[in-house]
């Protein structure tokens, strides 16, 4: 018995870590349900309230939704981003001057990183705020493929579904392509439907997420960034992480597929965007852009830039200057020899007589 008790210590750890968590994801999985209930309620008239794409179209709006929602997240991961790259020289300097001494780089870093109110997590917090959403969407969907041996019915996560048994059978039955938005490419008893949209899923989602970072890496990435070490473990990440997604992906529901699938596609949207609107200096993307706005700045001169036959006189010492080269009417130099109308003396006009002056 004195032996169970160390073992009972960690179990009961456990049991109020899952308690405590449970609490926290409640309120996600009341939230998720009611947006699935919702956009299905909206979608049910139009396809059919058991199709399939009825589901997945309601967990397509619910990943524009969150990531609308996420918006000003990814302004504030952008301007960090940047700001860590700006200061990527200074650092290479600090590792330079205490490469020696870790405590005392680790000590400068973060004073720089003070003094230019720079945040190196503040890149990571739109992918952590999504976590909890990605968590209740994957147990909202993972529990309707699952059957209670008790109830013979599938396992509700959320107010919603719980409060509709139809609803979530009807989630638990609904395919697309002849395969469950339930079921998972992991195992394979035999290749399937589900296996074929599964994989298409996967590769697309991959794809996209390699896509968008191979775009930031390449082209919104100044040059000193893309040296060092901090540019190797980049690097590696741009290859490691669509291999974890890909692992990943074999154990996701194709419903859990459908909302990564679209965010990434939604991510990828947006840094289009940014590179192509609001490119960082010192980037290749920022030379398309400058080369860009000067093209257009030729074909589209402002009006005042070219003066458009008007004369431009400047005051100099309280006498009028004017412009050296003259135009006449039609925006074209006088070169007829004759005196330009500037340069003409102004013509007097005659004084007013009266009419007994006028008689004689």
């Amino acid at each position: 018995m004195d032996t169970l008790v160390p073992l009972l210590v960690p179990l009961s750890i456990w049991s109020a870590l899952g308690d405590f968590f449970n609490t926290i994801m409640t309120p996600i999985y009341w939230a998720v349900s009611g947006l699935l209930v919702l956009f299905h309620t909206m979608w049910a008239p139009l396809l059919g309230p058991d199709s399939g794409w009825t589901w997945a179209l309601s967990i397509v709006c619910l990943t524009i939704i969150i990531r609308i929602i996420l918006i000003p997240l990814f302004v504030r991961q952008i301007h960090s981003s940047r700001k860590m790259q700006m200061l990527q020289p200074k650092i290479r300097e600090l590792q330079k001057k205490y490469g020696h001494d870790r405590e005392r780089l680790g000590q400068e870093t973060m004073k720089l990183y003070r003094e230019e109110n720079a945040n190196p997590m503040a890149s990571c917090l739109p992918l952590l705020l999504q976590s909890p959403i990605f968590i209740g969407l994957y147990r909202v969907l993972d529990g309707a493929s699952r059957i209670n041996p008790e109830t013979g019915q599938p396992t509700a996560h959320g107010y919603w579904l719980e409060k509709n048994p139809d609803l979530l059978q009807s989630l638990n039955q609904s395919t697309v392509f002849g395969a469950r938005l339930a079921d998972k490419f992991w195992p394979v008893e035999h290749w399937s439907s589900v296996q074929t949209v599964a994989a298409v899923m996967i590769v697309i989602m991959t794809a996209t997420m390699f896509y968008t970072q191979l775009q930031l890496t390449r082209k919104n990435m100044p040059k000193e960034a893309l040296e060092g070490p901090l540019a190797q473990q980049q690097k590696m990440m741009l290859y490691l992480f669509p291999l974890i997604f890909v692992f990943m992906g074999v154990n996701i529901p194709i419903g859990v597929l459908f909302y990564w699938v679209t965010s990434q596609l939604w991510t990828m949207g947006q840094q289009f965007y940014v590179i192509k609107r609001n490119p960082m200096p010192n980037t290749e993307a920022y030379e398309i852009w400058e080369a860009k706005q000067k093209r257009k700045a030729e074909h589209h001169p402002h009006p005042d830039a070219t003066g458009n036959g008007r004369q431009v006189s400047t005051q100099t010492a309280g006498t009028t200057t004017l412009n050296s080269n003259p135009t006449n009417g039609n925006g074209s130099s006088s070169g007829n020899g004759a005196t330009p109308a500037a340069n003409r003396p102004a013509r007097q006009q005659p004084k007013r007589q009266t009419r007994s002056q006028r008689r004689n």
